[in-house]
């Protein structure tokens, strides 16, 4: 193979990696707006209204496609889309109770939960270096928590958070394959599921008259911007990635999303930056690359 070919043929992988990083940072920022956004409204209400928006925007944009979809393929974004309904309850109930460092670095263990679970399904150990990476990890995580023992709720949740996002990762390529919904209809789909569902609970924790947030433009702003950026454009991409390679690799990328939190939180939410925090950050991201690396090496 020349090196044009070569080229050529790793262009749309290229492009796929750098739009997942785009979207590292994107949500890398959504810690602290959620964060500020929960301060005026329940956790309930933030995701009601987020997915609200994403769901009337894309269902907008791909309402024809929407309705000439097979049963079937429906039935798959559904079900996705209940998979991010127990996602966003516990990241977002998380993200209440912790501080978005933590939360923003937590999260990336799914990074380390995905490969095992992918590779599992295939009935294959992991390679040595997703192990190790994995061991890098999980001490990085004990280091910003400051052992078991500090392990708080928020901290749980956001855990529980890490692993829903590794199966969804590996659920998306399996459900999605070969199916004929473009990733556009495939986030409608999930957003209005998730919409549904927690319109429901929310219906029946807090009652109709619950469902009204008085707040100003701060909290506005951050709905916008958590629906815009790190909903619609952010699933619409990483829906995208996942169908183009594996789920393993978009993880490994999404590892960048800590570091993306930590700063944001550290610029927007003056939250302190110890020498524990800088020491379970670097730990994380270490072992997110060395996965990363051991990914590559191992599908090439």
């Amino acid at each position: 193979m020349t090196v044009l070919e070569e080229a050529r043929r790793l262009r749309p992988s290229l492009r796929a990696d750098l739009a997942v990083l785009g979207v590292a940072v994107v949500w890398g920022a959504s810690y602290p707006a959620a964060k500020g956004a929960l301060a005026y409204a329940p956790v309930l209400l933030l995701v009601l209204y987020r997915f609200l928006i994403t769901a009337a925007v894309m269902s907008a944009l791909t309402r024809r496609e929407l309705a000439r979809a097979s049963r079937g393929d429906l039935l798959a974004g559904a079900a996705l889309g209940g998979l991010l309904f127990l996602i966003f309850l516990a990241e977002t109930w998380g993200v209440a109770s912790t501080t978005a460092t933590n939360a923003a670095l937590i999260i990336s263990l799914c990074t380390i939960f995905t490969p095992f679970l992918e590779f599992g399904l295939k009935r294959r150990a992991p390679p040595s270096g997703v192990i190790f990476g994995a061991v890098l990890a999980i001490l990085g995580v004990g280091a910003l928590t400051g052992g078991a023992t500090a392990f708080g709720s928020g901290d749980l949740l956001i855990l529980g958070a890490a692993v829903l996002r590794a199966v969804m990762g590996v659920s998306t390529k399996r459900l999605m394959s070969g199916r004929a919904l473009s990733s556009a209809a495939l986030t409608a789909v999930q957003a209005l599921t998730v919409c549904v569902l927690t319109l429901a609970v929310a219906l029946g924790a807090r009652g109709p008259e619950g469902l009204f947030v008085r707040a100003g433009l701060e909290f506005w702003s951050a709905v916008a911007f958590l629906s815009l950026f790190c909903t619609i454009g952010a699933f619409y991409v990483q829906n995208a990635a996942i169908r183009r390679t594996s789920p393993t690799r978009v993880s490994f990328l999404m590892g960048t999303e800590p570091l993306f939190g930590f700063v944001f939180a550290w610029l927007l939410l003056s939250e302190p930056a110890s020498w524990r925090t800088l020491l379970g950050a670097g730990l994380i991201l270490g072992g997110s690359f060395i996965g990363l690396a051991a990914e590559r090496k191992a599908s090439s």
